[in-house]
This record gives C-alpha cells, structure tokens and sequence, in this order.
C-alpha cells in the first residue's frame, strides 16, 4: 500500500501559496508570490529532487497540474532529474473542472474524491507524493490520509496567504525523522505518523 507524502514548501507563519513566482497564485490578491526565490541553495535543492525520485507517483491539484504540466512536458533533457520523474510517472489529479487530463501517465479523480484516494492505497507501491496544491491538501487533512510530511520552511513571514494546515485538519502526533538545516536558514522536516496526540499537565515551578 503507498503512502500518501504531502511535500511543502512554508514560511513560518505557514503560507504555502505561490512559492516560485509573482504569477504562480494571485488568488485573493496574493502579492507575494516568489517569496522561496531569495532563500535556494545547493541543499535545499538536493533535498527536493531526492524527495521527487523517491514517487512512485503524484497526487496533484488542478493549479499545480496546471502550472506542472505547462512547464515540464517542456523539458525533454534526460540528465533533468525532476523533469525526467515527473513526465515519466504517474500522476493523479484531483479537480471538479477538470475534464480531460492529456500530461502523459495522467489520471483525474473526479466523484467520490476521497474514495477514489482510498482506492488507490489499496493498490501496489511505496509512495504517492503530493506537491503544492493547497485546496487538494485540505481533503487530504479534513479525511486523515496523510503518512508522511516532508516541509521546508523559509525564514519569512508574510501574514496571509493559503495555508497548509487548515481548521479541518485531524489531530495527528508526528515524530521527526529527519531534518536538514540550508545555507540560507531554510529548514527541511520529515515526520511521520505517530498515532494519536497525547496530554499532560506541566508542573509550574514553584518559587
């Protein structure tokens, strides 16, 4: 059964809309698309195309597919790792609009999204990755289908924005299995499912 990896890029105030550009998201008149551009380096970088070759497939919004989709085809040099993965495996896209999908080795989950997500656990792998596609990631959370997370978050605050982890998100206790820390203060976290949250009381100090 494949795990189901949601890969994000936040700043710390948790916005993960239009990372790579002015134009990616203007969505409720997002001014600060670009905002990761400042703070790449060598690190991050080897991070993000591991974290790609390590699908066997990816779940993907409408917006990202759309943004993947017109970009990627594009790229045909085979030493390109991301792009060689990406036009190569299979993709999953979650959409109500969508009608067709033409990227090669594309499916579209339409109807009962969520069953559909849970068929496709059901099948042979080891992973499906997601990437960007905040509205998706929000039936991911609201439902519990999340394994894995693996999350870089830049050193900036932006103060509003998509989110990542909404007010339907389920409680979930995570544990860290990894981190990496950039040149540039960019922090990569890989956590996974560790049950339940637990409660405590902390004991005051006394004086």
């Amino acid at each position: 059964m494949p795990k189901i990896i949601v890969n994000a890029f936040l700043t710390l105030d948790g916005v993960m809309q239009a990372p790579g550009g002015p134009d990616e998201d203007e969505e409720g008149g997002f001014l600060h698309g670009g905002w990761q551009g400042p703070y790449t380096d060598e690190v991050m970088g080897k991070v993000i195309v591991e974290g790609m070759a390590d699908a066997d497939g990816f779940l993907l919004g409408r917006k990202t597919y759309d943004i993947f989709s017109n970009y990627w085809p594009k790229i045909t040099d085979p030493d390109n790792p991301i792009a060689t993965t990406l036009n190569s495996r299979p993709k999953y896209v979650m959409s109500r609009s969508l009608e067709q999908v033409s990227w090669n080795n594309s499916r579209l989950i339409k109807g009962d999204v969520v069953a559909e997500l849970r068929k496709l656990r059901e099948q042979p792998g080891r992973t499906l990755h997601t990437w960007g596609s905040s509205d998706a990631m929000q039936t991911l959370l609201e439902h519990d289908l999340v394994d894995e997370y693996r999350i870089i978050i830049f050193p900036v605050l932006l103060g509003s924005g998509k989110r990542l982890f909404g007010s339907g998100t389920m409680p979930a206790a995570l544990k860290q299995v990894e981190s990496i820390t950039s040149t540039k203060g960019a922090t990569f976290h890989r956590l996974e499912r560790n049950g339940k949250p637990t409660y405590g009381r902390i004991d005051r100090p006394t004086t």
